[in-house]
């Protein structure tokens, strides 16, 4: 398994280094100079999201006199800030009391800019729990009640940050709605499909849809009697008008992009993407996994979800990897094989791990240890169980967030 392991992790390396982001910013900065600030104007840089840094220190290489203010997770922080940015630290995956100065921050930057500036926005993903601004009557400690009753309802990236904006005064547009500098917005996407609306909330271009749909939602996730009073009445008030300037925005990145690099380094593209609750999605692995040919390699990218029902310690690529062991096993799979899931920013879920890579002797090495995965499943508990069987995969931060990438490969 050790070969295998290691050529499923130079696939996963090789599409994370096709989503540096410094590289899509360079790429796209020469059309946005065309339109230098006006007469006693400046340019303003706001970056937002896991991959902040990268994508500042490319754009600051052509905007060497611009005033920039980063928004990042912990994990990306530097040691110390770079001479002339501003840093701050938001909290992911529920936002916080450094989410809450985040966004006070760049509402405080948006609004102190006039029609002869420029605004530049590095966007990436993260930056919806990053920096939060809540709409009047709704609370930070209420936000933080949002994220986590959709974190644990199943819902989708799309169908949480569509419930988001309508509690918020930077999602959905919001950025545009507070500053009246000209916007153009660099985005790096980490969403299937590449919905810009979707990426951080939209904050540079609009709402995903309407309150109505939002408050609809809620109920189909059966969470509406669990969020707040305040988080309820705006739900069901009326829709809250926004008037914005348009913004210019470039998409310069996302998983497509990722996965065409793990193609190029020899696999082939799995018949299906990410997508879905793990628990439905690992027995068609497992089921491809058998008809496979010795020395098959199939990639995967996208985004899957997780219903939380325990109070374990693990992340949506570190649960997938488990329950693929588990339905391998259930299959009745021999073979030497090996599964890898992981998230591009280096971090999945609450924790240091990036994801898991398993095999056919992973639930063995669990077992051995003590530990069962059926009950770490039950209590949503994959990390120590992919501790115990050496399954961990562990890359740090890697400053940049394309969603997840998958490897399948046949021994």
């Amino acid at each position: 398994m050790d070969k295998l392991r290691k050529r499923a992790e130079t696939l996963f390396r090789a599409g994370v280094a096709a989503a540096d982001p410094a590289r899509g910013v360079r790429a796209a900065l020469p059309e946005v100079l065309t339109d230098p600030p006006g007469a006693g104007g400046r340019w303003q840089i706001v970056a937002l999201g896991k991959a902040a840094l990268a994508m500042t220190q490319a754009a600051r290489e052509a905007l060497p006199e611009a005033a920039i203010l980063v928004v990042t997770n912990p994990e990306n922080m530097p040691a110390s800030a770079p001479d002339g940015i501003r840093v701050i630290a938001g909290d992911h995956p529920v936002p916080a009391e450094g989410s809450l100065a985040a966004g006070r921050a760049i509402i405080e930057t948006l609004e102190a800019l006039t029609p002869a500036d420029r605004l530049l926005a590095l966007i990436s993903g993260g930056g919806s729990a990053l920096a939060v601004a809540p709409v009047g009557g709704v609370t930070l400690a209420d936000k933080a009640e949002v994220a986590r009753a959709l974190l644990g309802s199943g819902a989708d990236i799309v169908q949480m940050n569509l419930v988001r904006q309508h509690l918020s005064r930077l999602k959905g547009g919001g950025w545009c709605a507070h500053t009246a500098a000209p916007v153009t917005a660099l985005i790096l996407s980490d969403v299937p499909g590449d919905d810009l609306r979707v990426i951080a909330s939209g904050p540079t271009v609009g709402r995903i849809g309407s309150v109505d749909e939002a408050a609809d939602l809620c109920r189909y996730f059966d969470i509406w009697t669990k969020l707040p009073a305040a988080v309820q009445a705006r739900l069901s008030g009326a829709e809250a008008v926004r008037p914005t300037a348009p913004a210019q925005n470039v998409l310069i990145g996302g998983n497509a992009l990722s996965v065409a690099a793990m193609l190029r380094a020899g696999a082939q593209e799995g018949p299906f993407a990410l997508a879905g609750r793990v628990d439905n999605l690992a027995p068609r692995i497992a089921a491809l996994l058998a008809e496979m040919a010795s020395g098959e390699v199939l990639v995967f990218g996208g985004e899957t979800t997780v219903a939380l029902r325990g109070k374990g310690r693990g992340g949506r690529n570190q649960e997938l990897a488990l329950r693929v062991a588990c339905a391998a096993e259930a299959a009745g799979i021999s073979g030497d094989w090996v599964f890898l899931s992981g998230g591009t920013d280096g971090r999945d879920g609450p924790t240091d791990a990036a994801g898991g890579v398993v095999g056919p002797d992973s639930l063995e090495r669990m077992r051995l240890a003590g530990l069962s995965p059926e009950a770490a499943l039950a209590e949503n508990d994959s990390y120590p169980a992919l501790m115990a069987a050496d399954a961990l995969l562990m890359t740090g931060g890697t400053g940049t967030n394309v969603a997840d990438l998958a490897v399948l490969i046949r021994g």
